[in-house]
This record gives C-alpha cells, sequence and structure tokens, in this order.
C-alpha cells in the first residue's frame, strides 16, 4: 500500500509543469472479461428528481408552499424538478454521447397508479417507449422500483397520525398495524405490473434505493415525507417500518421472478433482482490522530453496521435484528435468499460519536449535513470538502468498502449503482469520476465482484431535502429553460467509456489521493473542511 504522502507528491507532480511526470500506468483490465462479465459504464437519475408534471407525488404535496395547498417543507418546491419527464427521450442523446451501456433510472409508482387501483396507461405507454430508445442506442436499462417517493395514497404526509385507519386515499404508511402489510402488497404488485409489462426487455431490477436513509429521513428525523419524527419512540414506531419495508423488498423480489420470465439478453438469467446501499466511511469523531476514544469507535461501528449490513444480511439469511445489536435473531424465512446482487453508493468520509448519543438503540450521533453534535470531522485535504453537501469525498472509502463487502458476501455481484460529486465546478466532477473508477479497479483487482459503475446523476436535478441548490449533474441544468450543457465530467467519462480504459494521462490529470480542484467557500460549520 502507497502511503499517503507518497500518493500526495505523485499528485503534485502530475499536475505540475515537471516534464517528466510520474507515469500512472492505465486501467485497461476495467473492461476485461474476467468470467464476471463486460464492466459496464452508466448513469443514474431518479423520476422524483428530474420529472416534471409528477403532481401525484408524496413530494410534491410534502414541498408545495402552504398557501397552494401544500405543506411547505423541504429545501424548496419540487415543481417541474429537471424537465426529466417531457425531454426523456431527448436525454437518451446525452447518455449515447457519452458512449454509456447502461442507464438506471426509476419508474414514478405515483404516475403509474396515481390512485389505488387505477393504473395509468398513458404513463406506462412513456416509460415503454424510453425502453425501446434506449436498446435502439445499445443501452441497457436498469430499473428501480422505490426511489424515496410514493402515491400521495401510500401515506399522506398531511396526515401523519393517520387517526380513521388506512383508506383508499390514505393506506397510513409503513410501520402502520393494519396499514403496514397493505403497503407491501401494494408495493408487490406494482413490482408484478412493472415485470410484466418491461420483463421482456428490462433484465435487472432495483427493488429499493438506500433503504437506511429514505426510513431514517422519513420516519425518524422527519426530512421527507411522510414526516414522520420517531426518535422517541424507536422501538415501537421505527423498528415495525424498517421489518416492514424489508418485507417489501422479499415480496418484490418474488413477485419480479414470477412476472418477468424472458430472458431479454440473452445472459441465461430473465430477472436480477437487488437493491441499493449507501456506504459511507464512517469513523470515529473524537480522534486525536494517535487513538480514537473508544466510545466513539464503538458507535462508529454500530452504526456501520445498521448502515451496511443489517438489510443485506436479512435478506440474504433470511433473519430480522429488531434491537441492532449485530445478531439477527428473528426469523424471516421468507426473506432469504431475495438478493441477486448489490449495488454500493459512495460519496462521503463522515464522523460518528457516542458523546451526544440522540439516536436511541445505537446509541450515537453521525454528523450529516454539517449538523455537528460534537461528530463532525474536518476533512483530511480541505479541497476534497464537498462544501454544497457539507460533507468531505475521500476516495481511498470506496475501494475500502467494496472489500468489506467482498469479503462479508463472497460471491455477491457487486456494482457501484451511484457516486458522484455536487459541484459546479467540471474539473472536480472529472477528478471523482477518475478516482473512484480508481478505487474500483483496486477492488477488482483484489477479488471483488464489481461489475459496473453508474455516475450520479446525469443532469442536475432536485435534491430532496436541499432543493435544488446542489448540482450533481454531468450535464448542467439552467432551470429557466431546461436545456442542458455537458460538463468536464460528462466529457471524460465519455472519453473512459468509449475507449473503455482509464488512461494513463487521465490518471495524471484528474486521479490519485491528492489535492483536487479547489472550490473556495465560506464553510457554514465553524472548522468543517478548513
Amino acid at each position: 500500500m502507497v502511503c499517503l504522502c507518497a500518493l500526495f507528491a505523485l499528485a503534485v507532480a502530475a499536475c505540475s509543469n515537471d516534464p517528466n511526470p510520474v507515469d500512472y500506468p492505465s486501467l485497461g483490465s476495467l473492461v476485461a472479461d474476467d468470467g464476471r462479465g463486460s464492466f459496464r459504464f452508466g448513469v443514474a437519475t431518479a423520476a422524483t428528481q428530474i420529472e416534471d408534471q409528477n403532481e401525484n407525488t408524496d413530494w410534491y404535496i410534502y414541498t408545495l408552499p402552504e398557501e397552494d395547498g401544500g405543506l411547505g417543507n423541504g429545501g424548496g418546491f419540487v415543481g417541474d424538478a429537471a424537465g426529466g419527464f417531457t425531454r426523456a427521450i431527448d436525454d437518451v442523446d446525452l447518455i449515447e454521447d457519452m458512449n454509456l451501456d447502461s442507464y438506471r433510472f426509476s419508474i414514478s409508482w405515483a404516475r403509474i397508479e396515481p390512485q389505488r387501483d387505477v393504473i395509468d396507461e398513458a404513463a406506462i405507454a412513456h416509460y415503454s417507449d424510453l425502453i425501446d430508445e434506449l436498446l435502439a442506442r445499445g443501452i441497457k436499462p436498469m430499473i428501480t422500483m422505490h426511489h424515496f417517493s410514493n402515491p400521495v395514497w401510500v401515506a399522506d404526509p398531511r396526515d401523519n397520525g393517520c387517526g380513521g385507519g388506512p383508506t383508499d386515499e390514505n393506506l397510513c404508511g409503513l410501520g402502520h398495524p393494519e396499514g403496514g402489510p397493505l403497503v407491501i402488497e401494494e408495493m408487490a404488485e406494482h413490482a408484478a405490473l412493472l415485470a410484466e409489462r418491461f420483463g421482456d426487455r428490462v433484465d435487472e431490477w432495483a427493488t429499493l434505493n438506500e433503504p437506511v436513509n429514505y426510513l431514517i429521513a422519513g420516519y425518524l428525523v422527519a426530512f421527507f415525507p411522510p414526516g414522520q419524527f420517531n426518535i422517541a419512540r424507536f422501538e415501537d414506531r421505527f423498528v415495525p417500518v424498517v421489518r416492514d419495508y424489508l418485507a417489501a423488498h422479499a415480496a418484490m423480489y418474488r413477485a419480479i421472478k414470477t412476472a418477468d420470465t424472458i430472458d431479454a439478453d440473452d445472459d441465461g438469467e430473465p430477472a436480477a433482482v437487488g437493491l441499493t446501499l449507501s456506504v459511507i466511511d464512517w469513523v470515529a469523531a473524537r480522534d486525536n490522530r494517535i487513538s480514537a476514544d473508544p466510545e466513539d469507535i464503538a458507535a462508529r461501528d454500530r452504526v456501520d453496521y445498521a448502515y451496511h449490513f443489517l438489510v443485506a444480511d436479512s435478506l440474504l439469511n433470511g433473519t430480522f435484528d429488531p434491537d441492532f445489536d449485530g445478531v439477527g435473531d428473528e426469523p424471516q424465512p421468507d426473506w432469504a435468499g431475495t438478493l441477486d446482487w448489490l449495488g454500493v453508493q459512495y460519496y462521503f468520509r463522515t464522523g460518528v460519536t457516542a458523546e451526544r448519543p440522540i439516536i436511541p438503540v445505537l446509541e450515537a450521533v453521525p454528523c450529516f449535513g454539517g449538523f455537528d453534535f460534537g461528530s463532525c470531522v474536518a476533512a483530511l485535504d480541505p479541497t476534497t470538502c464537498v462544501p454544497e453537501m457539507a460533507y468531505e469525498y475521500y476516495a481511498p472509502g470506496l475501494g475500502r468498502l467494496l472489500g468489506e463487502y467482498n469479503e462479508r458476501y463472497p460471491g455477491l455481484p457487486m456494482i457501484v449503482s451511484e457516486g458522484g460529486i455536487a459541484t459546479e465546478i467540471g474539473a472536480r466532477r472529472a477528478e471523482n469520476v477518475v478516482r473512484s473508477l480508481e478505487q474500483i479497479q483496486q477492488a477488482r483487482d483484489a477479488g471483488a465482484d464489481v461489475r459496473g459503475y453508474y455516475h450520479w446523476s446525469l443532469t442536475d436535478n432536485f435534491e430532496w431535502a436541499e432543493g435544488f441548490g446542489p448540482r450533481f449533474g454531468l450535464y448542467t441544468v439552467d432551470y429557466s429553460d431546461f436545456s442542458r450543457a455537458p460538463t468536464e465530467g460528462a466529457t471524460v467519462l465519455g472519453e473512459i467509456a468509449g475507449a473503455r480504459q482509464l488512461t494513463s494521462a487521465q490518471r495524471q490529470r484528474y486521479g490519485g489521493e491528492g489535492p483536487m480542484t479547489d472550490e473556495p467557500h465560506d464553510y457554514a460549520t465553524p472548522g468543517f473542511c478548513q
């Protein structure tokens, strides 16, 4: 292993005017078919974050200003987002222009079923046309079925108490004693419908996106709809929500396997079904560089388990761990073996502390979005700070976590189903692309079965609770007319995907573990990234 100081020296040399810069070897083996299939280069989006005219989602009501009949929550009104529904076919041009061979996108449940048991055939036709267009361009579709949003009737954020019990207008959401089973049933029916209609052309399915993030934000701390705050009732309110969501995955898995029986890409498997997990390089916050506080180390390990392993353990082993102690001691045999592949989504490194244990059971608090309860840590290098999101992009964390998953779940195929950076500086996005691919290649060389990289995101979008401020797009969006323009990240990713290798020159210009192109900013959190 090369030490950090040596890599810093290499990066400085590569960016200098030295007539003999260090020659990074190219990584052509990224695309070698070594029995795991050709490595895929793709891009990812989510329906609610990009689509216009999506008025039946919970996010529309949740963010709609109060004077217009909504709740006025979040970082701004989702509105027409990035205009991605109207421009869906045109946006395929952007994917093709980058030489990408895969597109991961979500299908809006709220469009398909705007009212309970009422199916919108025009919406189905829209997504069917998109799939046909992708295939005509040689781009493989991967469909995410549940990406942070619902039809309003699943859990109406205007009626979180749901005192009247489930109705067709409000099923009361996950975790509700009566409504929870109904939501699970409806999610399975939705999965079956998509598999029936699109299974002749689609073989790769993701049931859930980042379940831990979604459940915490929507049902624990009220950052997402339905906006429930259950910290004080973690065990009797929040744990049933987690159990229901995992049960929904298992039900969706079985529904897809039953409905999709056509091997669309001739790989011998009609339907490969997985989900995606948010992974974070958690570190002990109270760390003096010589030794870390043992309580923070233990807190970090508890958070690490809950985020990274509880879900996959449950679905591979057929168990549940209701007290989050690392032991799956509640049998759930119907869940066993319902994970064909795992999506890994990595963005940042951040701290955890036990000093102010706000989250029950885990007895910890992480640093998220700059909310500092003694848990935030300074970036190892200020240039790797992502001020728009108040976190640090630390490239080696991705390689380390891929290695951990490979060790814990040997033989389970993985994809990096999201990875990106919020910035308006093109060189930083290109650096993020190259450094992520370097880490993936190192993990593959060490034996991890990583089969692809999907950059987040195709275009700028509505970034959930952060609104439209952060810019994650390979293509930037002018929100006045929804026009798209390529960034340096799009150019570099397109070159890599077109040549199907990461060259020495690209690594010299953008790679390594040294400083990134700087993004000056007045940091809101004292000491953060400074």
